[in-house]
């Protein structure tokens, strides 16, 4: 039996893979990345079936962010066109939910630049939103920064069940990526919202010149955390920022990113989000077989997406099944 094999068996038995296991799965050479993807097709079926969950997001409040992650548009400190405006309004956020929600979208976000949403103000107007987003057939979250645990347990009893939090990157490596606040602050945070019964989605960000042996660092601090879903996210280098010059990831990398998560995080939502058109490129449909079972429909905050009709086919055309 091949040890790709042994350790597919491993993980759907549930039996943790140690470091060494993970790190031998991600230098997989092209030529295996096949047999790789197949063994993580395996566990994905074993654990989520046919159904694929699909986000999406309302870009609520844009740019002037405080914080200096390298890879963000919205930065203030970087020098990217962007769209600049206040938070909108709870019914602008609402008829976003209805159209997402019309397109096929089992979850909606509400997105907002900063480090934080902080005033009274603007969380009553995302409480009121949430109201009205909670009587639709369909998840909602929200992405709104750092938060203390009072105003995660306020979010909450307006309607929110998911709170959205990525660590972005591995804790050796997240100095690089951002100086503005620390590694702990994300952490906590996520600490936070599920001390208050809120689901937890939390992932990160790849190819911003980590190690493999980086990624594969994350995923276990992300196993440890144990949030209900794991995006991932691939750099797509937007011009203006630090991020501008780094190369793409090429296709095989990131599904080998891909079902490296899927054998480490075996039973979790895993969803490949922004970055996955530019880099998959032709091979889109591969990150299904790959191990996701999620990922966004539509828009990013900053570039744009699939049309969703297109997402849409290429999903039946896998026989698989959008989630109710």
């Amino acid at each position: 039996m091949s040890k790709i094999k042994q350790l597919q068996e491993r993980s759907i038995s549930g039996k943790s893979l140690s470091i060494d296991d993970a790190s031998w799965l991600i230098n997989r050479t092209d030529e295996e990345t096949l047999d790789l993807i197949f063994a993580a097709n395996t566990i994905r079926e074993h654990f989520k079936g046919n159904k694929v969950k699909l986000c999406s997001i309302v870009n609520a409040k844009s740019g002037r962010c405080s914080e200096n992650c390298m890879f963000c548009a919205q930065s203030a400190h970087h020098k990217a066109k962007v769209d600049v405006y206040p938070l909108i309004s709870s019914g602008e956020m609402f008829k976003s939910a209805q159209r997402a929600h019309k397109t096929g979208a089992t979850c909606f976000g509400i997105v907002t630049s900063g480090k934080a949403i902080k005033t009274d103000k603007e969380i009553d107007e995302i409480c009121a939103a949430l109201s009205k987003i909670k009587k639709l057939d369909m998840n909602n979250c929200t992405s709104i920064g750092i938060l203390p645990k009072e105003k995660l347990k306020q979010l909450k009893d307006a309607g929110l069940k998911r709170f959205h939090h990525n660590l972005e990157a591995a804790k050796s490596f997240f100095d690089k990526v951002c100086s503005t606040h620390k590694f702990e602050d994300r952490v906590n945070t996520v600490r936070a919202a599920k001390e208050v019964g809120l689901s937890v989605c939390c992932g990160g960000i790849f190819g911003l010149g980590e190690s493999l042996e980086q990624r594969v660092e994350l995923a276990f601090q992300l196993k440890e955390l144990d949030p209900e879903s794991v995006p991932i996210n691939i750099l797509n280098p937007v011009k203006g920022t630090k991020a501008q010059d780094l190369p793409l990831m090429s296709p095989l990398e990131v599904l080998r990113l891909l079902a490296t998560y899927r054998f480490i995080l075996p039973d979790k939502d895993i969803g490949i989000f922004g970055g996955r058109e530019l880099s998959l490129r032709s091979l889109q449909p591969l990150m299904f077989p790959a191990g996701a079972n999620m990922t966004l429909l539509g828009n990013y905050l900053t570039t744009a997406g699939n049309k969703p009709e297109d997402d849409l086919k290429m999903i039946a055309d896998l026989g698989l099944k959008v989630s109710e």
